[in-house]
């Protein structure tokens, strides 16, 4: 008989795909809205509470420290109970947290409420990235993650003009930003629809269950579409006791995490080092708050044509390619807006920027959890994402100190760096395009275990 991932890979899009994509989707849609509340809400914080700018970095860098320890715990948590379930937990908690977040009464308890409502933020993600990358076949996992995150980005437009209207609503009005985040919560229901993950059930020596999900998944197929290829000869992982993270820093794995953390980290950096700081710096730079506002809600309407773009491209050319493009253009273009002083060029450039940012956050997304094999997956994924995280908590102290000691466009040719160096670690990664994951790894065969 076939192995189970080979009959995975082969099989067309079946409703069980599309209720995965929607709950996914939704999920997204409400966590990358809420990943930029805070951005959005800032400038009215800062204005109702008299905090400084380096007030605000200590309350981005909490968020960003729940995101380290939800990226973690999340990729053990998928690992331990498995997928779907820890799909749906995550979905919970961050859901809940942001609406708590509209309750905080000084800065301390915002900071708090952001850092566990970064925990569930951080752990979502980690484990749909590990789904899409599993549950989707190799020839459709990376035009579903492009267009999961395309819906997910229309998140961040419309909370940025939820934000525009309802700010200056009232001393109260950025409160309701963080309801609005706290929608998420319906992502949970549907997603206690979705099949688990055929292959994490594989490796846990759960066949019997494995052998039921693909055969539901080909009934659904067999149904709609008449006939089904013929699955190809690829093997499937043996079932492998749940690894500790230390399986990470150990032979084959190791090359593989080093290469990925250091992507993160620059991409991590680099990206909030724009997303999160934007309104505020234009607010510093001389612009109201209503026109700062303004200017990143029209610049925010391109996040999805980032991830539409990265649909299209990333199944017609090699990934790390097309990942190593979108951060040279972000470095292009994000000096052009840094140099910028005319409002119609910063939104120019500030919207080809951040179609280059989504475009590599899109690619890298699906790219970082087709580097592991199935029993460490969730945790590669998890630690490599985590990373990332753990590092942007500096990230707002660094851009305060570059903006307060170099000025505005410093912070941009800083952005820029962080983008030539992640650039140039895709450049040197392994291809994945149109690959199973089971040869992309190879987990087993040590005399071909290379980075490439």
């Amino acid at each position: 008989m076939a192995s189970i991932s080979a009959r995975l890979d082969r099989l067309p899009m079946t409703s069980a795909h599309r209720t995965a994509f929607i709950a996914l989707a939704f999920a997204y849609f409400f966590e990358l809205g809420d990943l930029n509340t805070f951005a959005y809400a800032a400038p009215a914080v800062i204005k109702q509470w008299g905090i400084s700018v380096h007030t605000v970095a200590l309350i981005t860098s909490a968020s960003f420290g729940g995101m380290t320890i939800g990226a973690l715990s999340g990729g053990k948590l998928a690992n331990h109970f498995g997928r779907r379930r820890g799909f749906v937990f995550a979905t919970v908690l961050y859901g809940l947290c942001s609406l708590l977040n509209a309750a905080a009464w000084d800065v301390a308890s915002l900071a708090v409420l952001r850092f566990v409502t970064g925990i569930g933020l951080s752990a979502m993600t980690v484990i749909a990235n590990t789904y899409i990358s599993e549950f989707f076949p190799r020839h459709l996992r990376g035009r579903y993650m492009g267009l999961t995150m395309t819906v997910g980005l229309i998140g961040i437009p419309a909370t940025a003009w939820v934000a525009r209207f309802l700010v200056p609503m009232g001393a109260w009005g950025w409160r309701l930003v963080f309801v609005w985040g706290a929608l998420g919560i319906i992502a949970a229901i549907i997603g206690r629809a979705m099949p688990e993950s055929p292959r994490w059930l594989s490796v846990q020596g759960r066949t019997a269950d494995a052998e039921a999900t693909v055969a539901h998944l080909e009934r659904l197929a067999l149904a709609r579409y008449g006939t089904l290829a013929e699955p190809s000869a690829q093997a499937d992982e043996p079932a492998a006791p749940r690894p500790p993270y230390a399986a990470l820093f150990r032979h084959p794995h190791l090359s593989r995490t080093l290469l990925l953390s250091m992507i993160s980290i620059t991409g991590t950096v680099g990206f909030y080092g724009f997303m999160s700081w934007v309104p505020t710096l234009l607010f510093e730079h001389g612009f109201s708050v209503v026109k700062s506002l303004t200017f990143v809600s029209v610049i925010s309407i391109c996040n999805p044509l980032g991830a539409l773009l990265a649909a299209d491209l990333m199944e017609r050319f090699e990934r790390k390619w097309f990942n190593t493009g979108a951060s040279l253009t972000v470095v292009v273009c994000g000096l052009a807006y840094g140099f910028s002083r005319d409002p119609t060029w910063i939104m120019v450039f500030g919207a080809l920027m951040v179609i280059g940012l989504q475009a590599g956050a899109t690619g890298s997304y699906i790219y970082a959890s087709e580097l592991f094999s199935t029993d460490v997956r969730s945790l590669g994924t998890g630690f490599t994402y985590g990373i990332g995280r753990l590092a942007n908590v500096a990230g707002p102290f660094i851009v305060a100190w570059v903006y307060a000691g170099l000025g505005y466009e410093a912070v941009f040719a800083f952005v820029a760096g962080c983008y030539v160096l992640r650039g140039l670690g895709y450049a040197y990664g392994p291809r994945t395009t149109g690959r199973s994951l089971e040869e992309v790894n190879e987990p087993f065969a040590p005399a071909t275990r290379s980075l490439r």
